[in-house]
């Protein structure tokens, strides 16, 4: 009796009979057509899957929120440079008793209304001085003799101005706080770019897993055929008298095997594309749990020289945890920076200048107790609004002042002890730093190792795949021949079976150590 023998390719498709059939289940002289009713299936690269994940894999998704809350926080430090404009209008009333002929009115009360109104201007400067400028505005009306305008009109501009010379000079707080957020900001950016690559190592393996899954799949059918096949051939041969009963109990025994295996190999496909399925998919589509994933090409194997020391130096250059921990080092500098400027002495030089009008009804009073213009009112004057405008723009009453205020601490300053503590940060930082080059060094070494081993695994697996394919055709021979029996058999096919496994798991770990040797040189592995 003619007994079948399957082989499989790993690098191309499974052979059966000598007739192509996708690794995927599917002859490749197939229409292609899904049946009736079945799920979808999307058909995917490996680069397809990445993409997918990233337009829509949700820790990608989180992770680029942290630039932008990274955004907000250089926008709240750039806030402490706007200008602020202030208001205030107010009315005042007062009516107070006559305490002795001084007071200055009939009847014994002295009483007065006075309304007010101003607007202000301040701003803190890039470069650490500030500025405001202010507009008063008032009305009074008074029955005091000693009153020269009632109403009075009174208007008046102030401008002062403030510079630090030495402390707050070359950085002060707002600017501190505005370059250590724009250090977090490109730390944010190197924390997603870390999210994105460590998304794509996990994504290209996921897809890898689901290949071989389905790969495994075809060659434990291949092994069940196998089994059934060498069934039939057991029950012709106890039919004719050549071989024992009790063989087809050992036949029928391993085909139940087999077939657990298939239903093992089955399960592990779902497994492993629903993770794949969570990396790359949109959860809130409808088909998420229904869509079949099948994968379109399966884990390759070309060899190539891998360039230890310049994988080590594209780590050092490239590796995020390293660059996120220089961009920490720059934000300690920075602080480091603010904390010996506080330590300086406060020097600041200040200028004050405001101009002032007046007007109103001017009340003129003929001779009084206390000489001219304090007795009765003999005649009024006026002088409107537009004449205190005028007073204060033509700059005919000014008033300034420059000063030069310094201050300085006597004893260990609270900034001198920040500036230590500092220090220290940093120079624990830098030693990280090295002992973090060190360990980056000696991944990239593990991982290029890792490449070249399962690169000789990989040789080695296929030779040995390729021997249990013999030694299978001649066991087969021999049982023909009745040299062999049915367990010799059943066991050459369970070698040929494991030897298969071995080749596709070798093949397998060897693209995900590239993709390791890759991933390793940007981003820590996890």
């Amino acid at each position: 009796m003619r007994t079948m023998v399957i082989r499989v390719c790993v690098a191309a498709a499974v052979v059966v009979c000598g007739t192509p059939v996708s690794v995927f289940g599917q002859s490749q002289a197939g229409t292609g057509q899904q049946p009736a009713g079945a799920a979808p299936v999307r058909r995917l690269t490996a680069d397809d899957a990445v993409r997918l994940a990233l337009e829509n894999n949700l820790g990608i998704q989180v992770a680029r929120i942290d630039p932008q809350l990274e955004d907000l926080n250089i926008l709240g430090a750039r806030a402490g440079w706007a200008p602020a404009v202030s208001s205030t209008i107010q009315t005042n009333s007062n009516n107070s008793p006559n305490q002795n002929f001084l007071s200055g009115s009939q009847g014994g009360t002295t009483s007065s209304d006075q309304f007010t109104g101003n607007v202000s201007l301040q701003q803190t400067l890039r470069w650490g001085g500030n500025y405001s400028v202010g507009l008063d505005n008032s009305r009074l009306v008074s029955n005091s003799s000693f009153s020269t305008f009632s109403p009075q009109l009174r208007s008046s501009v102030a401008l002062s101005y403030s510079q630090p010379l030495l402390r707050n000079f070359g950085i002060d707080s707002t600017r501190q706080q505005l370059q250590v957020s724009t250090k977090n900001r490109e730390i944010a950016d190197v924390a997603l770019r870390e999210t994105v690559a460590t998304t794509t190592r996990t994504v290209r393996n996921a897809y890898w897993d689901l290949a071989y899954a389905v790969t495994s799949l075809a060659v434990q059918r291949q092994s069940l055929d196998l089994a059934e096949e060498s069934l039939r051939n057991t029950r012709a041969r106890v039919e004719i008298g050549t071989t024992p009963p009790i063989d087809i109990v050992a036949a029928e025994s391993e085909v139940a095997a087999r077939q657990e295996a298939v239903i093992v190999a089955e399960a592990q496909i779902a497994t492993t594309e629903d993770t794949l399925r969570s990396l790359i998919f949109n959860p809130s589509a409808p088909d998420f749990w229904t869509i079949r994933i099948e994968p379109s090409e399966l884990p390759p194997f070309r060899p190539s020289p891998v360039n230890v020391d310049a994988a080590i130096q594209n780590a050092l250059d490239q590796r995020t945890d390293l660059e996120r921990a220089r961009k920490s080092i720059e934000a300690d500098a920075i602080n480091e920076k603010f904390y010996r400027n506080q330590t300086l002495p406060d020097v600041s030089a200040n200028i004050d200048y405001s101009v002032q009008g007046l007007g109103g009804t001017q009340l003129q009073r003929g001779f009084g107790p206390f000489g001219p213009g304090t007795g009765e009112v003999t005649g009024e004057l006026q002088r409107g609004l537009g004449s205190v405008l005028s007073d204060v723009f033509t700059n005919d009453f000014p008033t300034w002042t420059a000063s030069l205020n310094i201050s300085y601490p006597l004893g260990t300053s609270a900034a001198e002890a920040s500036l230590a503590r500092v220090r220290l940060q940093q120079s624990q930082a830098q030693t990280q730093l090295r002992s973090q080059q060190l360990q980056v060094m000696t991944q990239v070494r593990q991982a290029a190792r890792q490449v070249q081993t399962n690169q000789q695994r990989v040789q080695s697996t296929q030779a040995a795949r390729q021997l249990a394919e013999r030694q299978l055709e001649a066991e087969e021979r021999k049982f023909e021949a009745g040299t062999s029996t049915s367990f010799q058999v059943f066991q050459t096919q369970r070698d040929l079976a494991q030897a298969r496994n071995n080749e596709l798991q070798a093949v397998l770990d060897y693209n995900r150590s590239i993709v390791d040797l890759d991933t390793v040189q940007e981003v820590p592995l996890r």
